[in-house]
């Protein structure tokens, strides 16, 4: 295979897997845990796999894996993400890994290396939490940080529980559960992502390297009233949740801008959503991220004192319940800075973005690419495992800086130098 055959073959996964799950209206996808879009993404993966010869297997928390060498044998490197998506998400968010980490072994074969360590590929289910709203539930599950029980009490929109949609997609809701020997034979993860901002944008590298994920977590607020006609009940006779709702909106955003954090309320759900009718209920979830642990839980709590005073105004009662938590991931050193060095090893010309080719090893190496360290306020299944597993990620530019939008992007050009340098990277970890 040629380095323009490996860029072709990038293109041509691209293509067959573009139209997967892709709304017609929206353009964006709707690829949701256990429904039809994501079997057609679980049956592109283990095509992928088996084209290539690899050993294709589903765990019992149902993550995909595709392996060279034997898994048994211990200390694999393992690169991959995830195919689900995110209400009417964009094309790269996931997929660029998964894509990225079949095209790099295709560019490691066409080097001609020697593995000496097993190389896996895995598609991580459930990444974006979009039908039963817990993120990286696949992962949490592989890690022990999401127990059985816990996971059977996850529901859908519709009233549909976990196990209830595992089964009817053909697996054993009471086989999921922490799988600590699988993770335990993990030497390293590389997970290569698009950029879900314009860090790189900004300073024009079409490469990063993470260097540490920020605490985040979700809080559920129901603000409970009561319901009445909207077209006889006097204002000063309403107990109407959806004002101190709205009030606590325009709080978390001039709490966050206070704060120099992120918060976010993206998702609401009103009870009993008539337009004639006062609500009797308001649910509204937070999305709450920051650079360390102390200023996510000073604004969290100024968040909620806010809503709590509105609430009492209004004469509303409020619930706030803490749906998930994941603290701040700082990622190895040992294996971040071995990235740094492998990736700041090349040159124009050794396959580094600019020249559009893939893994070619000839250039002058006295002049060396540095490649940027950036930390990150997005959740990624990487950091669920950085507690049990070596892992580092690889961010790929994205110009608009739009994610969860169909509007994210990378250029071919960006990608194809992903690839490559998601290339050098598992050479130089499992090649040697």
């Amino acid at each position: 295979m040629t380095a323009r055959d490996a860029e072709a073959a990038f293109r041509e996964m691209w293509r067959e897997l573009a139209p997967l799950g892709r709304h017609p209206a929206s353009g964006g996808y709707r690829r949701y845990a256990w429904t039809r879009a994501d079997a057609d993404c679980r049956a592109w993966f283990r095509g992928q796999a088996e084209a290539r010869g690899l050993v294709h297997e589903t765990d019992r928390n149902g993550n995909q894996w595709a392996w060279l060498g034997d898994p048994l044998a211990g200390d694999a490197v393992v690169t991959g993400s995830h195919l689900d998506s995110v209400p009417d998400g964009g094309a790269f968010d996931g997929p660029l890994g998964v894509v990225s980490a079949f095209a790099a072994l295709d560019e490691l074969r066409r080097r001609g290396a020697e593995f000496t360590r097993p190389l896996g590929i895995v598609n991580f289910g459930d990444e974006e939490g979009a039908r039963f709203g817990l993120a990286c539930t696949g992962s949490r599950l592989a890690a022990g940080r999401l127990t059985r029980e816990q996971a059977h009490l996850l529901t859908d929109a519709a009233g549909v529980t976990l196990p209830r949609a595992m089964e009817a997609a053909g697996y054993d809701p009471d086989a999921i559960g922490p799988d600590p020997g699988r993770l335990g034979r993990i030497g390293a993860f590389v997970e290569l992502h698009v950029e879900q901002g314009r860090s790189l944008d900004r300073t024009g590298d079409p490469l990063g390297i993470a260097s540490a994920i920020w605490p985040h977590g979700r809080w559920r607020y129901d603000f409970r009233g009561e319901a009445n006609h909207a077209g006889t009940t006097l204002l000063a006779d309403r107990r109407d949740p959806m004002l101190p709702y709205a009030e606590t909106v325009l709080a978390a955003r001039r709490e966050a801008e206070l704060a120099g954090a992120l918060a976010t309320f993206g998702k609401v759900a009103v009870e009993p959503n008539g337009v004639n009718a006062v609500p009797s209920l308001v649910r509204g979830w937070l999305d709450s991220r920051a650079a360390d642990a102390a200023t996510l839980d000073a604004l969290t709590a100024a968040v909620e004192r806010a809503a709590r005073d509105h609430a009492e105004r209004a004469g509303v009662a409020l619930d706030v319940v803490r749906d998930s938590f994941t603290p701040v991931v700082e990622f190895r050193h040992t294996l971040r800075d071995e990235l740094a060095r492998i990736l700041g090893d090349r040159v124009p010309g050794d396959g580094v973005p600019g020249d559009g080719v893939p893994g070619d090893r000839t250039g002058d190496r006295r002049h060396p690419v540095p490649v940027p360290v950036l930390a990150t306020g997005a959740g990624h299944d990487a950091g669920i495992l950085s507690a049990s597993v070596p892992t580092a990620m690889l961010f790929v530019r994205n110009p608009t800086g739009v994610s969860h939008s169909p509007a994210e992007h990378a250029t071919e050009q960006d990608c194809v130098a992903g690839v490559a340098a998601l290339a050098d990277v598992l050479e130089g970890l499992a090649c040697r």
